[in-house]
């Protein structure tokens, strides 16, 4: 499991606002016909990295949902479209929220509902 340690950054906190972020897309995951947004994003503040997952099924409502989870610099180019769900699986922590879980955010980890 990746050890990342919380340092009090507003970035931690699930409601914090994507305009605190630099952001980059990474690219679209596939996978089971997602079509996933992978974007790579980094703290204004702290410039810790953080890659988001956000997926919907347009065809359901309230079906929106995003993680996001930091990521070490040595660990960054690893990170795919199509490994980011893995990725975030193994972290100690993770960001998520949306509709589907109707929350703007909490601290979660284990296994994504994608």
């Amino acid at each position: 499991m990746n050890k990342i340690p919380k340092i009090g950054c507003a970035c931690e906190k699930p409601t914090s606002d994507y305009t605190e972020y630099r952001s980059s897309e990474l690219g679209i995951d596939h996978t089971n016909g997602r079509y996933a947004e992978v974007t790579i994003q980094q703290c204004k503040l702290c410039q810790r990295i953080w890659v988001r997952y956000f997926v919907e099924f347009e065809h359901f409502s309230k079906s929106g949902r995003w993680y996001k989870g930091i990521v070490s610099k040595k660990d960054r180019l690893q990170i795919t479209p199509e490994n980011a769900v893995d990725y975030l699986e193994s972290l100690e922590w993770y960001v998520y929220g949306g509709s589907f879980f109707e929350s703007t955010g909490t601290i979660g980890q284990g296994k994504l509902s994608v």
